[in-house]
């Protein structure tokens, strides 16, 4: 089979490495892809979001499956657009995209359905949107409505920084995706992210993990799109993920059905596990990036496989094999992201960091630039590590990313700590 796998992250990385290993595989294409993508695919220089242009090539070189990684390609149609051409997706659809593109809809479907969520409202108007956060109090979530690259969610801890995310959102910061926006009750408890590969009312989990969003150490700093990742999560027990697929996930792919949305592809649910019980603080309609990273280091069965049995309608029959062991995942980002940072510094030590066979290092945001391998990214590796623990797993990623250098090089230092925490006191 060809396959192509569309996006250029960290992600991608990690699904074209696992699809790579698939017997049914004999050519891999990414469009755009990174500098680690392009060492195992052939790179098609078209972007993500340019739908015609991929639908034309994949019809002209006789693609047999593509999968699609980011969110904007799919709210985007990709998904209509290749089906349309005869050709065989695994995504969603436009239709049921908007479940992550636009965070009021997905707010009003959960109230709607009764899905578990944080008290909210919208407002397209700023001075309503200031009484409501004077109103509330703080600390606050306001969200951009739309897609704005895992960096539309700012929690709020003082009225002043509030009011001036507000009028920031209203003035234009996020375009067209922040003239509507969401504010929330803040939520306090664990955060993990669930995943399934889903088809109409049927689904089928994914390995368990979390995700730390802030940059900083002890979940401190702006948002991010992900500073690493661990998985399983020991968080989400059996009861708990009884739970989840009960109250969210069951009723999630039921609610889209009855809309009309009917959903095919990989759901993911961020959740806030705390005081207030399971709570879901955003859905997407992809895998989770920096999670998918150390969840394909787990999975020992054919994701190709799985995949075409979903398209074909026989999600049933998918059983995915899962190692025990524990996988971390490790964020190299550009020294000011998610702030403004600079490009085009030279990454090196990847190779000696694999020299360790426990160690997979997943590019992002990388380039080659006159032979030489470079930064062009906010968020540019992740370093990825197996363990029979999580402290194995642990202390072997960040020996590994201590090999790997380049200019303002920023990384998270505690990924995987609470998991630790918590499997300490379950021993």
């Amino acid at each position: 089979m060809k396959v192509l796998v569309v996006g250029n992250g960290g992600r991608e990385h990690a699904l074209a490495w696992k699809i790579k290993q698939s017997p049914l595989v004999s050519q891999l294409y990414v469009a755009r892809g990174n500098a680690g993508i392009w060492q195992i695919a052939r790179k098609v220089d078209i972007s993500p979001t340019d739908v015609n242009a991929l639908v034309e090539f994949a019809k002209k070189e006789g693609i047999d499956l593509t999968v699609v990684g980011p969110e904007q390609p799919l709210s985007e149609g990709i998904v209509d657009a290749f089906e349309e051409a005869g050709l065989k997706i695994f995504g969603h659809r436009k239709n049921a995209a908007v479940l992550e593109a636009s965070k009021v809809f997905a707010k009003n479907f959960m109230k709607k359905y009764g899905i578990p969520t944080a008290f909210y409202e919208t407002f397209d108007n700023e001075d309503e949107a200031v009484d409501f956060i004077k109103k509330m109090g703080t600390p606050i979530v306001i969200k951009a409505d739309g897609l704005a690259a895992g960096k539309g969610v700012v929690i709020a801890h003082t009225e002043e920084e509030a009011i001036e995310t507000v009028k920031d959102m209203f003035g234009g910061r996020f375009g067209e995706a922040s003239k509507r926006i969401v504010i929330e009750e803040f939520l306090e408890g664990e955060e993990a992210s669930y995943i399934a590969m889903v088809d109409g009312e049927e689904l089928v989990p994914m390995a368990t993990s979390q995700d730390h969003k802030q940059v900083y150490d002890g979940d401190k700093g702006p948002n991010t799109g992900g500073m690493g990742a661990y998985s399983p999560a020991p968080v989400i027990t059996p009861e708990v993920e009884r739970q989840i697929l009960e109250k969210i996930m069951y009723p999630t792919l039921r609610g889209m059905k009855a809309e009309g949305r009917q959903m095919r592809g990989f759901l993911y649910a961020g959740l806030m596990i705390g005081p207030k019980g399971i709570n879901v603080l955003e859905f997407n309609v992809r895998m989770g990036d920096p999670e998918t990273q150390p969840i394909m280091r787990r999975l020992e069965s054919d994701l190709v496989q799985h995949i075409l049995d979903i398209i074909d309608g026989k999600i049933k029959d998918v059983q995915p094999v899962w190692s025990n062991k524990y996988s971390i995942g490790v964020v190299m980002a550009s020294k000011g992201y998610p702030g403004k940072y600079e490009k085009g510094f030279e990454i090196t030590g990847i190779e000696e960091a694999e020299k360790d066979p426990d160690i997979v290092v997943f590019h992002a945001g990388t380039d080659i630039r006159d032979g030489k391998l470079v930064t062009a990214g906010g968020r540019v590796l992740t370093v990825t590590a197996t363990g029979d623990t999580l402290k194995e797993a642990k202390e072997k990623v960040y020996r590994a990313v201590e090999k790997i250098h380049f200019e303002g090089a920023h990384y998270r230092r505690d990924i995987g700590d609470k998991g630790i925490k918590r499997l300490q006191q379950d021993l």
